[in-house]
């Protein structure tokens, strides 16, 4: 009976990240010229500077960016810190992505801006989707991918992992997110998961990505984390207790408000390594404000 009773509340508990309302927030990495990374996502990827702050006590400056209001849309947070104009990306971090009605014009616009192709526009290999990758000032990679529309065109970040089922178990437990698309790709010895809370068409996702026979990967000092909304961080963090014992990983920071902010938080790293940040939806709401 003891052991059916401690079962019954961890399953009720393992429910609420369905339950919960979730989305993605944004996405943190560090940039050494923000001035120059914030010039060129506006004029060359079309976002909008939504909000700017320099913190001289901590001695950095952060600004966000993106395609709408943080109230309903993700969002890339630069953080610039002071005196550091250069950083580490790592092997393990893939990619950004933007969708865009016409891909061929945005690399003309950005190579016309002085932008860096990495792969020029063209159907994806087996496919009909046109792609193309370029690189921002400071060497992060973003895939350019044509849709006639989407509601949120920042559409992707891709991670590397070194156990895909294990990452997609943790993402679906600890998350509550759900299994979008998946495709193997045997010729090219990789296989990807598209992680997320509605179509990838519709919303932005998690690419993770898994490389046939590398279980490992650098980290670099360079992207930070993904941060997700939630009702709740308490139990959140509850709940992400529960599957790291099942799958690794840990909490790096224990649920409350931030001093200073106020805004409750709960941030913790996957199997991988990768960091997530929940943070209170009522709470975020009031920081924009």
């Amino acid at each position: 009976m003891a052991e059916g009773g401690a079962a019954a509340p961890n399953v009720e508990l393992l429910e609420f990240p369905k339950k919960d309302k979730r989305r993605f927030l944004h996405v943190v990495y560090r940039v050494g010229d923000l001035d120059k990374t914030i010039k060129f996502y506006t004029e060359c990827f079309g976002m909008k500077l939504l909000r700017k702050r320099d913190v001289p006590l901590e001695k950095y400056s952060n600004a966000f960016l993106g395609f709408g209001p943080e109230e309903s849309h993700f969002a890339v947070e630069l953080t610039y810190n002071y005196g550091v104009d250069h950083y580490d990306i790592g092997t393990g971090f893939g990619h950004f992505a933007i969708a865009t009605p016409d891909v061929y014009k945005m690399v003309e616009d950005i190579r016309a801006k002085g932008g860096t192709i990495t792969r020029e526009p063209g159907p994806v290999k087996g496919g009909s989707t046109v792609i193309a990758f370029v690189k921002d000032p400071t060497g992060y990679v973003f895939e350019l991918i044509q849709r006639s529309s989407t509601p949120e065109p920042l559409c992707q970040v891709m991670l590397r992992v070194g156990d895909l089922e294990r990452a997609i178990k943790f993402y679906e437990k600890a998350l509550g997110m759900k299994v979008v698309k998946k495709t193997d790709r045997p010729e090219q010895k990789y296989t990807i998961a598209m992680m997320g809370y509605a179509p990838e068409e519709e919303t932005t996702v998690l690419e993770l990505t898994y490389n046939y026979g590398v279980t490992e990967y650098t980290k670099g000092n360079a992207y930070a984390q993904v941060a997700i909304g939630t009702d709740d961080v308490y139990k959140s963090a509850e709940v992400v207790n529960l599957v790291h014992q099942e799958l690794g990983g840990k909490i790096t920071r224990q649920p409350g408000p931030v001093p200073g902010l106020n805004t409750k938080i709960v941030s913790f790293l996957d199997p991988d390594g990768w960091k997530t940040v929940l943070v209170d939806n009522q709470d975020f709401l009031k920081e924009l404000k």
